[in-house]
């Protein structure tokens, strides 16, 4: 009996030290629970490119303040001339500017990362947007006769359909 209460008293032991050395692992290592800061990229060059190239007019936001942070670019000629700028809005959430000559249901679908058409529109510089919610991700949808000449443009995120609505309007073709 002796050698079973010997071994459940050096097990106790054992495990109070691991609990002590990780106590004092967890003071000393430096942790911070802040938000990360987010990198703002400068996407003239790709916009410039992108207009040059693109079969259609390249969209981009004007007069919006500094609070909005671009964060990711891209154009992909290969791809249907797919066009992306991604932003930081100023409460956190996620907004992205998606333009692409492909086809539109194939293209919103993907942009919207899988978003459904709904009844609601929107009049935004004087243009009509179609409203489409998702599980992810909302977006205001831009149609070829509406807009853009041969293209579909969307701006979709995890922002309010305000914060969309305010890219939507800053967007200009020049």
């Amino acid at each position: 009996m002796k050698g079973k209460q010997k071994s459940a008293r050096d097990m106790v032991l054992s495990l109070g030290l691991i609990v002590l050395a990780a106590g004092v692992m967890w003071l000393f290592i430096p942790h911070d629970d802040s938000e990360p800061d987010i990198r703002r990229v400068d996407y003239r060059v790709e916009l410039l490119s992108a207009r040059r190239a693109a079969s259609y007019p390249v969209v981009a936001p004007v007069g919006l303040s500094e609070e909005w942070k671009a964060t990711s670019v891209r154009y992909r000629a290969e791809e249907s001339d797919a066009w992306h700028l991604g932003f930081s809005a100023p409460d956190g959430e996620y907004v992205a500017v998606e333009q692409s000559a492909d086809k539109p249901e194939k293209f919103i679908d993907k942009a919207s990362q899988g978003a459904r058409r709904t009844e609601a529109t929107e009049e935004i510089g004087g243009r009509t947007w179609v409203r489409y919610e998702g599980g992810r991700y909302d977006a205001l949808v831009l149609q070829d006769g509406d807009g853009a000449q041969g293209a579909t443009t969307l701006v979709t995120g995890t922002a309010s359909f305000e914060r969309l609505a305010a890219m939507a309007a800053a967007l200009e073709t020049e």
